[in-house]
Formats: C-alpha cells, structure tokens, sequence
C-alpha cells in the first residue's frame, strides 16, 4: 500500500492523498475503533478541527489539529465543511474549515462518516427508524437496501428483532438482545433481513409479557419454535379459540396461580423443577395440579396431555397476540 501510495503521490498527488485517506480509515474500522479515533482521524488528515454531532445518541465530540480532545460550547458554523450521517439528515462530522472541499477533504468526510455510523451503531445503540425500515422491507429494492444496512454500520450478516408496538430493531450477529418482550429473527445475510423480520414478528407473537395474566418466557428465537410457527398461520385476528385454551381461560379466572402453573409444568423437565420454579413445595404443586386437572376436564402429568397443554399454552398466546 505504502509502495502504490508513492507511486500515485509522484504521478497525482490528489489521488494519493486520497488512497492514503481510504487506508487509514479501513485499518479503523477493521479494529472496531471507537467515535474518539475516527475524529481524531479526520482532524489529523485534513490539518484542522473535526467535530461529530449526533444529537439523537447524545454525542458530541471535537478533536483539534493536534489530535488532542479540545471540546467547544461554540456551535459549528454553517460555513463550514459538513456532511450528514445519512441522506437528509443534519450536518454530523464538521471540519472547522469553510468550503469548498478539495479532494482530500472530500474523501475524508466520506470515508470518516462511514467509519463513524460502524461505531456509533455498535457503541450507542439503534440507527435512525428509517434506515431500519429499509433493511426489513422486501419491497425497497436489494440495493437500495443494502445502502442502508452500511449505513447502520451491519456486517455480513444481522438479525431482526420485533418488539411491542411493531417497533423493530437489528441487530448484528454477535449483538445482545435486550428487551423485554421480544420475537428474535435468525441470524440472515442482511440482504436477506425481510426474512428474518417476518420470523421475528411471528416469534413475538408466541412471546409471553411475563406477567401473572401471560406468564412464560418473554423473548422468543424463531428458529426454537420448530413446527410451532404453523400455528400462527392458523390463529389470525377473529378467530375462534379452541376448547382447551377455553379450558384454561376458565382455569385461570377460576385459580389465579392456576395459569403460571400450568406454563411451569409446560416447560420444565419435570415436576420438581416445575416446583422449584414456582418456589413451592412439591406436595403443593401436586394439590394445585390435582384441582386445575378438575377444572380443565383432562391430565397434564401424562406424555399426550402434556404435549396437549403445550399446544393449548402457545394457542392462546397466539390468540392474545396477534
């Protein structure tokens, strides 16, 4: 690189100003650097003060020519070199330098706010709404969403996260979910996002809120529910619940533990574990589970009424869900 650089400074010193920019910046992000680098980075290569501003995430960050931190309360001026994070967005990354820009600086500002949205999204958070729209509809089209998933800073390949509300996250691969409740889309090329998206969405559906109305785990893998995800096919706005989440409707305004119970005994590997979970004793959970087998009309401590109860459980969820 050193050597290609040389020769290109000897034969257009723009360009190899240029090609010196793009390296410095790819061995940034290569090392997962951090917004401080990236600042400093452009305040160095052009010889002036570089600031970026991302109100949203609350960052604000002025490196001088020197490279040393040397925040400002002064506002940035308009008059000076600035581009945005995204398209149609404010001014993000300044050089305290008024335009136009040459090629370096050009180059800079380019390549400094691609670095800078890498960060940012790994270290502050979710990207702005738009851009992850974009990665989760299949209507925009691949390029255009391939555009915006760089600019959210994704890597080969991500995943989606459905929340409350039809509020949506991505995530890259290796990232944490934090959530309350959540469907949690696999791990895809981000160009195929939309596919993830849609198994998030119907992941949540099957996700409980973790209250004593709809207990059960909160954040839900769409590629753990196997032969599950048909089911919410079948289960759509309107439709009419089955007798057996009838039966646990009537289980549950008759017995208020009766439902966290049920889910216990659902989900753990047997009825110690189910006890414990609840944090009652044994014999107990064998008195409740004795009146809520009355109560729903059929056994759920043999294999067939078990899985019955299962099905029963996800049913509901899906009819409270849609």
């Amino acid at each position: 690189m050193e050597d290609l650089v040389g020769r290109l400074s000897a034969l257009d010193p723009d360009a190899g100003a240029a090609i010196k920019v793009i390296a410095y910046f790819d061995r940034l992000v290569e090392g997962r650097a951090g917004l401080e680098p990236v600042v400093r980075g452009a305040a160095v290569l052009t010889g002036c003060a570089a600031r970026l501003v991302d109100a949203d995430r609350g960052v604000a960050i002025r490196v001088d020519a020197t490279g040393a931190v040397h925040p400002s309360a002064e506002p940035p001026d308009p008059a000076w070199l600035s581009a945005p994070l995204h398209p149609g967005g404010p001014p993000a990354l300044w050089l305290e330098r008024p335009g136009p820009a040459g090629p370096v600086e050009a180059m800079v500002l380019e390549r400094a706010l691609s670095a800078a949205r890498g960060a940012l999204a790994r270290t502050r958070g979710p990207a702005p709404a738009d851009d992850v729209a974009a990665v989760l509809d299949a209507a925009v089209a691949e390029p255009a969403r391939l555009r915006a998933a760089r600019r959210l800073g994704l890597g080969l390949a991500a995943r989606a996260v459905a929340l409350d509300g039809g509020r949506a996250k991505v995530l890259a691969a290796d990232q944490p979910i934090a959530a309350t409740r959540a469907g949690v889309g696999p791990v895809v090329p981000v160009a195929d996002l939309p596919s993830s998206w849609a198994a998030a969405r119907t992941a949540l559906r099957f996700a409980a809120a973790g209250t004593e109305q709809d207990p059960g785990p909160s954040v839900v893998h769409a590629d753990q529910l196997g032969g599950l995800a048909v089911l919410a096919d079948a289960v759509g706005p309107g439709a009419e619940p089955v007798p057996d989440v009838q039966d646990l409707e009537r289980a549950r305004s008759t017995a208020p533990w009766a439902l966290a119970t049920l889910v216990a005994v659902a989900t753990t590997s047997s009825l110690r574990t189910a006890a414990a979970a609840l944090v009652v004793h044994h014999s107990t959970l064998q008195d409740r589970l004795a009146h809520v087998e009355e109560l729903l009309g059929w056994s759920v401590r043999d294999p067939s009424g078990r899985l019955r109860l299962q099905l029963a459980i996800a049913l509901r969820r899906l009819h409270n869900h849609h």
